[in-house]
């Protein structure tokens, strides 16, 4: 029933982004934010304690105000995404073409001709900054977790799919996630890979803004493995467009190098955060320190 009742909230609000013009839909997934944030359920009581360790100092009203500022950020990604449709892509990589840099570390790890993985943190919309890729590479893998139900992950991954992303399932694919990735990256393409929050529970020890949580050794695994160049990517929302920031590479040295490569990602992550706290969707216990909430899963 949960998942039944999950799945219909997704396809709903999938189609009044879709449907409904811009303005229309944008003011209901902003109402929808200002709605959970009033009510304070788990996740935005998550997300406050998170942008606590953001903003040590705010007062309460500040942080009332950052909260709420980052529930309509995290329904502004959700609405986005529900729009973008195949015909997008050009335009959609023109807009963020115009305000990104870092564009030469990116092309120069693609003329190396031994793959780039793109690690990036939950911030701004990931899924415009991969669109905006694609007008840069012919091929770009992305990692999507195995929803349920199985139809709400059907759904996520023919979208993506249509985009012209290489969707590869985080669990139940032909081979292993890792396998097809190293492959993709030996030809030369480019992966994308979320880094700020480790779902396996091996991940690799990382002091992130004063203290110690778990970040996924995927990224720096695959170059130390590959030869690929690992470079961090920010992105964050600006007020009618977004920001994109690819960041130098970050060097591995061989496996040994791992955790010192996976500290360096989070070191830029926490600088990018740091500068847009309110873009960055982290609903979800992140510090091994702190206590699991009652009512958290």
């Amino acid at each position: 029933m949960k998942g039944l009742l999950v799945t219909a909230a997704f396809r709903a609000g999938w189609a009044l982004a879709r449907l409904a013009p811009e303005q229309v839909a944008v003011g209901a997934f902003q109402w929808g934010a200002d709605l959970a944030t009033r009510r304070g359920g788990p996740g935005v009581e998550q997300l406050r304690r998170n942008l606590a360790r953001v903003v040590p100092r705010a007062g309460a009203a500040e942080l009332d105000d950052l909260v709420a500022r980052g529930m309509r950020s995290y329904a502004r990604y959700w609405c986005e995404t529900f729009r973008l449709r195949p015909d997008d892509v050009d335009a959609v990589h023109q807009a963020v073409e115009r305000t990104a840099t870092g564009q030469e570390n990116l092309h120069a790890a693609c003329a190396e001709g031994n793959g780039v993985i793109l690690a990036l943190p939950h911030c701004g919309s990931w899924d415009l900054a991969g669109v905006w890729l694609l007008g840069h590479s012919r091929q770009v893998s992305v990692v999507v977790q195995r929803l349920r139900p199985e139809s709400l992950y059907r759904s996520f991954t023919r979208a993506r799919e249509r985009l012209g992303f290489d969707v590869v399932p985080s669990a139940g694919g032909e081979i292993r996630p890792t396998e097809h990735l190293a492959q993709r990256l030996r030809a030369g393409g480019v992966v994308c890979l979320f880094a700020d929050r480790d779902l396996t529970a091996n991940g690799v020890p990382v002091t992130f803004f004063g203290g110690t949580t778990r970040m996924p050794a995927g990224p720096a695994y695959l170059a130390a493995t590959t030869g690929a160049t690992l470079l961090p990517v920010g992105t964050w929302f600006t007020e009618t467009g977004w920001g994109l920031r690819v960041h130098p590479p970050v060097k591995v040295n061989g496996i040994e190098g791992i955790g010192a490569a996976t500290q360096a990602l989070a070191d830029v992550f926490a600088a990018d955060i740091a500068a847009h706290p309110e873009d960055w969707h982290m609903l979800q216990r992140l510090w091994l320190a702190e206590e699991p909430a009652q009512n958290e899963d």
